[in-house]
């Protein structure tokens, strides 16, 4: 065993719940921005941690999302679950920095609450949002989680996925779908198909009776989906023939900051959903 891994003893106890933190800290910063993928081993030998008392660490922190698996190589990279418990930090999402001027004039155009969402692999999860000065709007508070499969930004996210993860998140219900069936399942595919080609999702007071919701994607200059613009509003204010112009203001916003970002838009996709 070595020195980190021999808790130190107290009367009561915080000198080992103490060295717990600490071991786990280590572990977080073993990552780094030219080494993000790290094993196990690996971890263990940075941090001078047994492996057992790493591999404890990280199951502990996928549970909560703080790091995650990656596909191919198994090896564990940060997670988005560390947004939801470090809001200060938000400031330097680079995506999050590049988004918010273009966020304020998509408020100022379309007089609705604009944000953006990232995706954490099942959840979209709000990182920034400029409220609507109407007196009526809806909000949302930072670090937020949706799940919801109607959702609008779930949609853009989901939208980027294959078909068989789309399957097993909605049947294992980590995206919510009440009701799903195979049939329902067929069509939720080919309305996110819609929403590739169209550009922009639409929540028409489906996940929430009075509400209504469009998000379009932000690519990364690989060409990836690493977020999504929103505009939320209520109900009432939005026609059938105004969704239209919101979706198309809020796919140009998207491209606009898919642009500050330095990315590329595929090239089906036009920034004003056309």
């Amino acid at each position: 065993m070595t020195s980190a891994d021999t808790p130190e003893t107290s009367g009561n106890g915080d000198t080992k719940g103490a060295s717990v933190i600490v071991n786990a800290i280590a572990v977080l910063r073993s990552f780094t921005a030219d080494e993000p993928l790290l094993g196990v081993t690996e971890i263990a030998n940075r941090v001078g941690l047994h492996k057992s008392t790493v591999s404890r660490i990280l199951s502990t922190f996928e549970q909560e999302r703080i790091v995650e698996r990656d596909a191919e190589t198994r090896r564990f990279r940060l997670g988005l679950g560390l947004i939801a418990v470090a809001g200060p930090l938000l400031a330097e999402l680079e995506e999050r920095r590049v988004a918010y001027p273009v966020l304020q004039e998509l408020r100022e155009q379309t007089g609705e609450t604009s944000a953006l969402m990232v995706w954490n692999g099942t959840e979209s999860m709000c990182v920034e949002q400029i409220g609507s000065h109407h007196q009526i709007k809806h909000t949302t508070p930072l670090g937020a989680r949706y799940q919801d499969a109607m959702s609008a930004s779930v949609q853009v996210f989901l939208s980027t996925e294959p078909a068989d993860r789309v399957s097993a998140l909605l049947r294992s219900g980590e995206i919510t779908y009440p009701g799903l069936d195979e049939a329902g399942l067929d069509g939720y595919k080919i309305r996110l198909g819609d929403v590739s080609c169209r550009g922009w999702a639409i929540n028409y007071g489906e996940s929430s009776i009075d509400e209504v919701g469009v998000a379009a994607p932000v690519y990364d200059h690989r060409g990836d989906v690493v977020a999504a613009v929103l505009i939320s509003a209520p109900k009432f204010r939005v026609s059938r023939e105004r969704l239209q112009s919101l979706g198309e203001a809020c796919a140009a916003a998207a491209g606009r900051v898919t642009t500050r970002l330095g990315g590329r838009l595929p090239e089906r996709a036009d920034p004003a959903g056309r």
